[in-house]
């Protein structure tokens, strides 16, 4: 098959190609880029591991006397907090842009581990294409300290209960919606590409999600800042909730940020507000299926439009992809841990090699 020919043919409709390593597959209208894949070899196979590590970013020491109610802990000391817990690979013969990935809501860095049925996760697959993969647990998430003392403190009666912090967990109903797999639990929209068998793999994910108790700015976004700089040249990928702060980091400094990748964020920069950092390097935002059908999504997916247009009005190369315009169907809200993550990954891979230099 000739390359003209792959040019029009729907990413749907080549899986079959994905088989060879580093082919051409598909040219999107919309990206004007060609998607390669890894050989399934590659990706079914061993990773090769140049280094690894963990290590945290940012925090701050306090000094507070309701750090225990226990009698075997002392109850006033100090303690750091707000630090962003982060995990790297470095592959072998690895590319000079890393990728950095940031969960959104009542998640972990999980989001991007192996998926609830157990394929492959996009931090191994990036690995395998060659990047430096950095993932993160937000500040007061997962690995990364909660600030536990205004609990003590009202369990203590030294503050009253309105000073409890505020927490919520997203119950499995809810999140069914939120995340698209359905209108409503259990029902599943046609097509939808969620491994819903497995989805206990998802739920055992989800963690209390602190995010109306942290400081502003959230302590992530300097962090991230913070993690750029040290890296000097990341993609910053993010994801629903955290979609928004990549902007917020180039906001801080563009130092470091080679591009962003949105995925389905909560919010998109205002398009009226001040968009010279947006300029200064590549951005895509992605969005998956049944968007239109979601009150919470559909608004959106419209103020993204908007933001992108004026980004690109204003100088910048800025991206909008919505799944289904290019013949891609059925992804949720958590497309990669959807059955085609590793399409879209492919599409994400493809994207950085050649809209950012190595």
């Amino acid at each position: 098959m000739k390359n003209a020919a792959l040019k029009i043919i729907p990413f749907l409709l080549a899986p079959m190609l994905f088989l060879s390593a580093q082919v051409v597959v598909a040219q999107s209208s919309t990206l004007n880029i060609k998607v390669t894949s890894l050989s399934q070899k590659t990706i079914d196979g061993p990773i090769s591991v140049a280094k690894q590590g963990s290590f945290f970013v940012g925090g701050k020491d306090i000094e507070s006397s309701t750090l225990s109610t226990l009698p075997a802990y002392a109850q006033s000391g100090t303690i750091t907090v707000d630090q962003m817990y982060v995990r790297y690979q470095t592959p072998t013969n690895a590319k000079n842009n890393s990728v950095v990935f940031i969960h959104g809501c009542c998640l972990t860095g999980k989001t991007w581990e192996s998926t609830p049925d157990g394929r492959i996760g996009w931090d191994e697959y990036f690995v395998k294409r060659g990047f430096p993969t950095y993932v993160v647990d937000q500040s007061g998430r997962g690995r990364s300290a909660v600030n536990a003392t205004a609990m003590n403190a009202a369990k203590m009666c030294k503050e009253s209960p309105e000073q409890l912090p505020v927490v919520f967990a997203a119950s499995h109903e809810s999140a069914w919606a939120i995340f698209r797999f359905g209108g409503e639990y259990p029902k599943v929209y046609e097509g939808m590409k969620f491994p819903v068998a497995a989805q206990n793999g998802l739920w055992q994910q989800m963690v209390p999600d602190w995010l109306n108790s942290m400081p502003t700015p959230n302590p992530t976004v300097p962090a991230l800042s913070q993690l750029s700089k040290n890296l000097k040249k990341t993609v910053l990928v993010s994801h629903s909730q955290s979609g928004i702060y990549p902007f917020q980091t180039a906001a801080l400094s563009t130092e470091g940020i080679a591009g962003i990748i949105s995925i389905e964020p909560a919010a998109c920069p205002a398009a009226d507000g001040d968009l010279t950092p947006y300029t200064k390097m590549p951005v895509m935002v992605l969005f998956g299926d049944y968007v239109e059908l979601s009150p919470r999504w559909a608004p959106r997916l419209k103020a993204c439009r908007e933001f992108v247009q004026k980004t690109n009005l204003a100088g910048g190369k800025a991206e909008l992809l919505v799944l289904p315009e290019i013949g891609i169907k059925g992804n949720s809200h958590m497309l990669m841990q959807d059955s085609n993550s590793i399409q879209i990954a492919d599409i994400l891979g493809s994207w950085i090699e050649q809209r950012i230099k190595n």
